[in-house]
């Protein structure tokens, strides 16, 4: 099975870009951050992301997604982020990495998890707030060096997605993961 990563800071267009590779058929697994947002959300947590356990939930979940099997003859699924995110997620807000992140990181990087190269989805240039985006455009541009460090000192390559259009983006990522198939 080949894993390939989607990243970037908030907004840039990622879970955009996921859903259009589940429509043109690839297997996706979706964010997990933003779903341990909403589910908190629900429960009356307003910020759930200033929670001590905010970032060991988002680790497990992300795990558990990782773990389930694939459907029948799925050669390559598509992630919308990874553990190294939460990484750069903890360093951006000046939290500490906890032993469940740390052991996370250690496992996808040693077992080779994912796939060395990781599309890096820039920013668009504009932000749009949602429930779980309470975010500017210059804390997200501060977040995305957080996230392109994190990765290189993993010792993956990024390969950038930039700016465009939806189609653009889309097109580039499935050249890309077909051309490495073979």
């Amino acid at each position: 099975m080949r894993r390939y990563i989607l990243t970037g800071a908030p907004g840039a267009g990622k879970t955009t870009i996921v859903a259009a590779l589940r429509d043109r058929g690839y297997a996706v697994v979706d964010e997990a951050a933003t779903d341990v947002i909403a589910r908190e959300q629900a429960l009356g947590r307003d910020e759930p992301w200033r929670d001590a356990g905010f970032i060991d939930a988002v680790t497990l979940l992300q795990r558990d997604r990782q773990e389930q099997p694939a459907p029948p003859a799925t050669t390559v699924q598509v992630f919308d982020r990874s553990p190294i995110c939460t990484l750069a997620l903890a360093h951006y807000a000046g939290r500490p990495v906890t032993p469940t992140l740390a052991r996370e990181i250690d496992r996808v990087v040693g077992e080779g998890i994912y796939q060395p190269r990781v599309f890096f989805v820039h920013l668009l240039g504009f932000i749009t707030p949602t429930a779980a985006r309470r975010i500017t455009l210059a804390q997200s541009v501060r977040f995305e060096r957080f996230h392109e460090q994190a990765y290189r000192e993993h010792g993956f390559e990024l390969v950038d997605v930039p700016a465009g259009t939806l189609e653009v983006r889309m097109k580039l990522v499935d050249e890309y993961i077909r051309s490495w198939a073979g």
